[in-house]
């Protein structure tokens, strides 16, 4: 399964997240802010980095400049999870660098069908669709 990052200043959503991805049998590692979450890229080098975009500190857009400035992390798929869902939002995060974003509040039908679509082929779930549940 995939290595993910989650940045993410909302204990809810964060816990909502991590429960998610962890169900599924991803390993995560979690960030409140984004300076810590930058440490973390480096330490750890996710496959994927979910990231939210307004946080204290440094926001999702500063995070997105300085992993796509680093060489080592800057191929790294990054998705904004955010709750701008706005016109215009989906240019403005794709051209700060982000290769996506994922809408709050988080879907828990959808979240993991979203991220899926992020990861490296390799690393997906969708590959063998018997690692989803059936619902009953």
């Amino acid at each position: 399964m995939a290595r993910i990052l989650i940045i993410e200043d909302n204990p809810a959503n964060m816990q909502l997240m991590v429960y998610l991805l962890r169900a599924f049998g991803h390993q995560t590692f979690e960030s409140p802010e984004g300076e810590a979450g930058l440490k973390t890229a480096h330490q750890e080098t996710p496959d994927l980095i979910l990231c939210d975009l307004q946080m204290p500190g440094i926001d999702g857009y500063e995070v997105a400049r300085r992993i796509r400035l680093e060489p080592r992390l800057k191929l790294i798929s990054l998705v904004a999870v955010t709750a701008y869902a706005m016109a215009g939002d989906r240019e403005k995060v794709l051209a700060a660098g982000f290769n996506g974003y994922i809408s709050k509040p988080i879907n828990p039908e959808s979240f993991l069908g979203q991220v899926d679509t992020f990861l490296p082929p390799d690393k997906r779930l969708s590959s063998s669709s018997s690692n989803f549940p059936s619902r009953t």
